[in-house]
């Protein structure tokens, strides 16, 4: 009796790690659907995404603190569609997600790199326009 409490024990909490992980599981639209109401939030007047303005941000150019030249585009590449490289040498998988159904799927992931890529290029945290816009264009590229 006690075995087969163990086993049911087991498999239930198996299933809630399951449910649990599944819940994580994103799409890019789902991002999407929640950046447009925090950008909402920010801006009443908040109508939708922009690919072309993702475009821009991702190309543009600025000087930072320390008066180097960066980009989104300096490591991932000018072709999101392409695999580009950090600083140190490790490879970074595509953005555009016609060529990498993983990204965009793991809003935690997402958020992490958001939060250190904004940093590092922009010297401040991305607004949910900003990463809509971004998202919109790295589903638009092809």
């Amino acid at each position: 009796m006690n075995v087969s409490k163990n086993v049911i024990f087991g498999l239930l909490i198996s299933a809630s790690g399951f449910a649990a992980s599944s819940a994580l599981a994103a799409t890019p639209d789902d991002l999407l659907k929640e950046y447009a109401a925090e950008a909402k939030k920010a801006d009443p007047a908040f109508k939708s995404f922009d690919a072309a303005a993702g475009e821009k941000f991702f190309h543009a150019q600025r000087k930072n603190a320390k008066g180097e030249e960066v980009s989104c585009a300096g490591c991932h590449t000018k072709d999101p569609t392409k695999a580009g490289k950090t600083r140190a040498g490790k490879v970074i998988e595509p953005m555009a997600v016609s060529a990498n159904k993983e990204r965009f799927t793991d809003k935690a992931k997402v958020e992490k790199w958001f939060k250190r890529n904004c940093q590092d290029v922009y010297e401040r945290a991305c607004t949910a326009r900003e990463k809509g816009d971004f998202i919109s264009y790295m589903k638009s590229a092809k």
